[in-house]
């Protein structure tokens, strides 16, 4: 996989209070160098807020993202979103997900680019398995964010022979968690994309979802290749065995209650659809723990030059 960066070659610098890149270091590990206007405040450190790196599961390099009210998240350049503190109820990893950098992440809030699902390339796309390169970081009062960066690039090129540059920004505050995910072709030529936001969480028994009450759905059970057309007539939905529901043009707002007490608000701009999943007993160990509640979005076709951005905001009431 040409496009991973091992952990022992790079570290990360902050060469400004508000910017984060990453650097490499032949046969150096994973270290961390702080410049500080002596005015601002310090990078998370015994109780102040802000972006810090360190080392997570299987030493895979990790930024932990804290507000000021210290909440939480852990952004993996190795693609999924993992929160603690408060978010760690609106966000659930497999007991069986590895970190060796051979297979994804399981859980957190991943981007599947740019398919989703089985299709011509690998499964859920390469977007997962690929390293992505910090290139920003703030820390502002009353918030702290980190930017990551995707090219094309040998590995993604010998199964999708397009270039593209995709962003993707993570912001957590004092009462929210937001993310952007901008897509450019810098192609000569237009692709298509197929792409989920998932959120993933809580105890199946208790959670339900509302706001989808009207729309048009395609229900792939029994037959994924052959979806049931429909409209939702519920104005809660709820997981009690098997589901795997896409819903067409949904509102961009969704109220999910996960179970567990907490009432999860989930905006959103520019992703026009919504998937529910839930694998029952496909997977016995672990379907009563978690929900997918998914931002979907189908591209037809991202002209050369073109950018397409979505965002999503979690806030818990």
């Amino acid at each position: 996989m040409a496009m991973m960066v091992s952990v022992s070659n790079s570290f990360l610098t902050f060469n400004s209070p508000n910017h984060l890149r990453t650097s490499r270091e032949c046969g150096g590990t994973l270290q961390i160098t702080i410049l500080l206007r002596q005015q601002q405040k310090k990078i998370l450190c015994d109780g102040y807020y802000g972006v810090r790196v360190t080392e997570g599961e299987g030493n895979l390099p990790k930024l932990v993202l804290t507000s000021p009210d210290k909440r939480d998240i852990s952004v993996w350049r190795m693609r999924n979103i993992l929160e603690s503190c408060k978010w760690e109820r609106s966000s659930f990893v497999r007991p069986d997900a590895v970190f060796n950098k051979i297979k994804p992440i399981s859980g957190g809030i991943p981007h599947c680019f740019p398919q989703f699902g089985p299709g011509v390339i690998q499964q859920h796309g390469f977007g997962r398995n690929m390293d992505w390169s910090v290139v920003d970081s703030e820390n502002a009062v009353d918030n702290a964010a980190v930017t990551l960066e995707l090219k094309d690039g040998p590995y993604s090129r010998s199964m999708w022979d397009f270039a593209f540059h995709a962003l993707y920004k993570v912001v957590v505050g004092a009462d929210c968690l937001s993310t952007e995910l901008k897509i450019t072709n810098t192609d000569n030529k237009p692709f298509s994309l197929t792409l989920p936001c998932i959120l993933t969480s809580a105890s199946v028994t208790g959670a339900s979802v509302r706001g989808l009450k009207g729309c048009k759905t395609l229900n792939k059970d029994p037959d994924p290749k052959n979806p049931i057309e429909g409209q939702e007539d519920r104005d809660a939905v709820t997981f009690p065995g098997f589901v795997d529901c896409v819903y067409l043009d949904a509102p961009n707002e969704l109220h999910f209650d996960n179970g567990l007490g907490d009432q999860i608000i989930i905006k959103n701009t520019n992703w026009s659809d919504a998937v529910l999943w839930n694998p029952h007993v496909q997977m016995e160990a672990c379907y009563r723990d978690f929900v997918c509640v998914e931002n979907a979005k189908v591209l037809s076709s991202l002209e050369p030059g073109q950018s397409w951005t979505a965002t999503q905001l979690l806030s818990i009431s």
